[in-house]
């Protein structure tokens, strides 16, 4: 073992937290922390991008899962919601992350901080719905949930900092809105890591240990400790002011981004 690894269940602690207070997977805090982390350890530059994106993408299905346990036991979890909008996730999800795996890490990377940044300003923004909108149709949640499930992909994450936003703005309350995220993150990162794993079987300069793109030591570190401390956020976010903690985290997102562009640049 390597003294790197160490560093993974510290990470998965932290992000674990994260994915439960905020009821998004982890993936937008946890990518640009694996970048630097698989850069510092000098990874191949053509895979960095893609091994992060793959491996946040798989410890998101465990952080999924205990995330989603502790809303639904808070009954915080729309499952009419859930499956009107997981089968346009698993599609939209498959799909980005097979186009997203072929892409060089410098684009790649720049795409997922321009999303990341839009999602920050979101979170900062945090913009009030009309009282009269609700849900669309069944098409409609479909429709949202392929776009969602895409761009997903491109950032490995649970798709929160989209599908949280949307069901605000259709007059859902922001504490189901988490609840509701946290378990339309399970069908994201099980196609997208399925995407991943697939898309970067037998590519040439992996590191020992990868399945694909996904990197074992990184996964395995990480899920030790997010699977613990993910449903620890889920119940905080049931006692504390969401709306600031959520400006907070924008901020927190956009300077991550920030910092992996300029060492991907540096």
């Amino acid at each position: 073992m390597t003294l790197w690894w160490l560093s993974y269940p510290l990470l998965g602690a932290f992000v674990g937290f994260i994915a439960g207070l905020f009821g998004v997977g982890g993936g937008l805090t946890l990518v640009p922390l694996l970048f630097m982390l698989y850069s510092a350890q000098d990874f191949p530059l053509a895979h960095v991008m893609h091994l992060a994106l793959g491996t946040s993408m798989a410890t998101i299905v465990l952080t999924s899962i205990s995330s989603m346990r502790t809303h639904h036991a808070h009954g915080a979890v729309r499952w009419d919601i859930v499956r009107s909008m997981a089968p346009g996730l698993v599609l939209g999800t498959l799909g980005g992350s097979l186009v997203a795996s072929g892409l060089p890490t410098r684009p790649l990377a720049m795409m997922f901080a321009i999303i990341v940044y839009i999602a920050a300003a979101q979170m900062v923004a945090d913009f009030k719905p009309k009282p009269s909108r609700a849900l669309p149709g069944p098409f409609g949640v479909f429709l949202a949930g392929a776009i969602i499930g895409i761009v997903s992909s491109v950032v490995s994450a649970g798709g929160g900092f989209m599908s949280i936003p949307f069901m605000v703005w259709s007059n859902i309350s922001i504490h189901k809105a988490v609840g509701t995220s946290s378990a339309l993150g399970l069908p994201i990162a099980l196609a997208g890591v399925i995407g991943y794993i697939f898309s970067g079987w037998g590519a040439a300069g992996l590191p020992p240990y990868s399945l694909g793109y996904v990197y074992l030591p990184g996964f395995v570190g990480i899920v030790a400790l997010s699977f613990l401390t993910a449903p620890l956020g889920a119940r905080l976010a049931h006692k504390l002011p969401v709306k600031q903690l959520k400006r907070a985290f924008g901020v927190f997102l956009a300077l991550m981004a920030t910092k992996m562009v300029s060492t991907l640049f540096g």
